[in-house]
């Protein structure tokens, strides 16, 4: 038997096996130099960052721009559970099983942030037998991305407070300042701050609010850039704030563009790295997709379309988010149209799913699955709804019963999805062949990719759009205050963009509580910001945190070094 401890929470059996850690840290890993010219990277275009990581220069997208693309699949799943379903895991899985097939592939994710690292969710790299590695390095600082973007945002949050206490020549309303402070780690104490205390040479008192980096408009413009130029455009026209007379204030106005811009001159390179069985794979950006638009940059997806046959790529959390706004925004901004979409689910989350007790979700139990599949249905149909071929991945577990697993192909063939299962956690590439054979014959059906609305719509249709047709909403309630300030956004010229919405990532509704599928339910949405920058309306529904907190035992409690070795990291 392969040793191995699955990475969902709800497992209580340990099966006398290797962490993920300990997995990776056994793993010989190729010099990235040999990773590069797998892809026929030129040595000129690769920009090394030690031995096995790297950034791609951009004299290799210029080279390669008038390429055919490749084929796009997304890898996405259902509502997750407070652990995950293991959509990383199946997405490095399914690279390196394409590869066991005879098929030229590479990977495209998002960089973990440091609050979840140190958390409750622990690292974002795969698990088991199918990770990104060198986990240690794109777990913790990777090439310094985030530490960039955390820069840049906050020069541009230091300079706006210096501006004000200079003279305040353009008239900043320190009552109306909308650029919050940020910070890649969870520390709810900052979400709330005053600043400029201690007298007339500290600044100007003022309320101030810290959100964690990947929830900032610098993270999804970074993600969202084409190129240094349109990064550069896109960073002046972040709205920092309002005047006396009630005009907007934009970065430009403040003349931090400039610095910002080279603040980000690096980060905005996408990295090369690979799995463990050495399949190529790019890491970019990494927005959360509860309060963000949850996908690896633009740039990094481009360039993995034009060096390998098949892009490998995924979106944050379930299909209602990350898939959403995949498919509504970067897909919309980029011009790319995905091929197929693996919807990843597991026979334990869609017990969950029926109300089943968390210990309980790994004992065989037919009836209760029964009762939860509603939600992988939904995800099914709301996938569909973008006419592009929809593969279901069952992330398998040892303890899953003969009968569930063939109560879900049953389920998935009445759907019309093809149907795999995955057990690239235990056994890597070898674990993924089914699935990707299936997702070989999905590329090759016609897919006639549309956006779920148009842009032509208010900002109001287009929330309703989305709330109505993926989450199966009723009904779009809102508050004075978003009333408000949708009201002062769509003055600024907000009906032309699409929307983003926050929203919690364990149900359809923005009620964690509500599972499966319910219905009859109401959408409130509370406030609505303007991320001009991005070029999106930020919708906030339910009670949704931009600065998460940690939990009463937080992951950072286990991570250690022993040896010159970390340990605890997962």
């Amino acid at each position: 038997m392969v040793e191995y401890v699955h990475e969902c929470y709800f497992m209580e059996v340990r099966f006398n096996m290797l962490s993920d850690i300990e997995i990776a840290q056994q793993a010989e890993l190729l010099p990235v130099k040999e990773i590069a010219e797998k892809l026929k990277i030129k040595e000129s275009e690769l920009e090394p960052y030690g031995h096995y990581k790297a950034k791609l220069s951009d004299s290799l997208m210029d080279r390669l721009s008038d390429k055919p693309d490749g084929k796009l699949i997304l890898v996405t799943a259902i509502n997750p559970t407070p652990a995950g379903e293991g959509k990383t895991t199946t997405t490095a899985g399914l690279g390196q099983a394409m590869a066991k097939i005879g098929k030229n592939a590479i990977i495209a994710l998002r960089e973990p942030s440091l609050g979840p690292v140190f958390g409750i969710k622990g690292g974002a790299a795969g698990g088991g037998y199918a990770q990104v590695l060198p986990m240690e390095d794109i777990n913790l600082h990777f090439t310094g991305d985030m530490h960039a973007i955390t820069a840049a945002n906050n020069l541009l949050c230091a300079m706006l407070d210096n501006h004000m206490q200079q003279g305040n020549s353009l008239g900043i309303d320190q009552r109306r300042i909308l650029i919050k402070r940020c910070l890649d780690m969870n520390d709810r104490a900052l979400r709330n701050v005053i600043v400029g205390l201690g007298g007339k040479v500290n600044g100007i008192p003022r309320e101030d609010h810290f959100i964690i980096t990947v929830a900032s408009e610098v993270m999804a413009i970074l993600c969202l850039a084409a190129d240094i130029d349109d990064l550069k455009k896109r960073l002046g026209n972040i709205l920092v704030a309002y005047n006396y007379n009630g005009e907007p204030v934009y970065a430009r106005d403040l003349k931090a563009d400039g610095a910002m811009t080279v603040l980000l001159k690096d980060a905005i390179k996408p990295n090369l790295v690979q799995t463990l069985e050495g399949t190529p794979a790019i890491m970019h950006g990494g927005p959360f997709a509860n309060i963000a638009h949850g996908c690896n940059s633009v740039r990094a997806t481009k360039l993995a379309l034009k060096l390998a046959d098949y892009c490998i790529t995924e979106a944050g959390f379930g299909s209602d988010l990350g898939a959403e706004k995949f498919l509504d925004i970067k897909c919309r901004f980029a011009g790319l149209k995905p091929n197929a979409i693996v919807l990843v689910a597991t026979a334990r989350a869609l017990k969950y799913n029926a109300g089943i007790n968390k210990a309980e979700c790994g004992k065989p139990d037919l009836d209760a699955l029964k009762k939860g599949i509603v939600n992988l249905g939904v995800h099914i149909e709301n996938m569909r709804k973008y006419k592009v071929p929809v593969v279901v991945a069952i992330n398998r577990f040892l303890t899953d019963s003969k009968e569930e697993l063939e109560y879900i192909e049953q389920y998935c063939k009445e759907k019309g999805a093809d149907f795999a299962l995955s057990d690239v956690f235990a056994n890597g590439g070898d674990g993924g062949v089914e699935l990707a054979k299936k997702v070989v014959e999905a590329v090759e059906k016609p897919s006639d990719f549309e956006p779920i609305y148009s842009l032509d719509l208010t900002v109001e249709e287009k929330i309703e759009a989305v709330a109505k047709n993926i989450y199966g909403a009723k009904d779009v309630a809102y508050t004075t205050q978003a009333l408000k300030a949708l009201k002062e956004v769509k003055s600024l010229g907000a009906d032309s963009l699409p929307v983003c919405i926050a929203k919690t990532q364990y149900s359809l509704s923005d009620n964690p509580a509500l599972l499966g599928a319910p219905k009859d339910f109401t959408i409130t949405v509370r406030n609505v910001s303007l991320s001009n920058g991005a070029g999106f309306v930020v919708v906030y529904t339910g009670d949704i945190m931009t600065m998460p907190g940690l939990p009463k035992i937080p992951a950072a409690e286990k991570v250690d070094i022993e040896n010159e070795k970390v340990v605890g990291l997962f």
